[in-house]
C-alpha cells in the first residue's frame, strides 16, 4: 500500500499533515466549534459533572433535542463521560473527560482573544456596515 499523500499545514512552523490528520481535523474543528459544544463545554467547564436537565438550564436556549444531539457526539468523540446510576427514576450526568478539559484549554485562548479584541472587532463592523450603507 502506498503511503497516504501529505499536505501542508495551515501554520509554516509545523510539519505538514497527512490527508487523514486533515480530513479529522476539519471535521472536529466544525464540529467543536459549534455553538452549543462550546457552551456545553463551557457549563461543564464551570460546574462540573451535571444532570440533562441541569445543563440544559444552564445553556441557555438549548433545546432537549439539540442538547442530546450534542451530548452524544461529545460522548462519541471522546470529551464527555455519560454516567448512568442504577437508581428508580434512573439518573444520568455528564462530566468532561482529560481531552475535554484540554479541549477547553485549547478554546480559551479564543475567548481571551475575543476579550481583547472586543473594541477593535466593533469599530470594524460598524466601519464595514456604514461602507455598506453609503455603498
Amino acid at each position: 500500500m502506498a503511503a497516504p499523500a501529505v499536505h501542508a499545514h495551515p501554520h509554516p512552523n509545523h510539519p505538514p499533515l497527512s490527508p487523514e490528520v486533515e480530513a479529522l481535523v476539519i471535521e472536529v474543528i466544525g464540529r467543536v466549534a459549534d455553538k452549543w459544544t462550546m457552551i456545553v463545554l463551557e457549563v461543564l467547564i464551570e460546574h462540573g459533572e451535571q444532570r440533562f436537565s441541569r445543563i440544559a438550564e444552564l445553556s441557555n436556549g438549548i433545546s432537549q433535542k439539540m442538547l442530546t444531539q450534542t451530548l452524544r457526539q461529545m460522548e462519541r468523540d471522546g470529551l464527555v463521560i455519560r454516567t448512568v446510576h442504577p437508581v428508580i427514576p434512573p439518573r444520568v450526568e455528564y462530566r468532561l473527560t482529560e481531552m475535554g478539559f484540554t479541549l477547553s484549554e485549547a478554546f480559551c485562548g479564543v475567548w481571551m482573544w475575543a476579550e481583547a479584541n472586543f473594541d477593535r472587532i466593533g469599530k470594524a463592523r460598524q466601519a464595514f456596515d456604514a461602507a455598506k450603507a453609503a455603498g
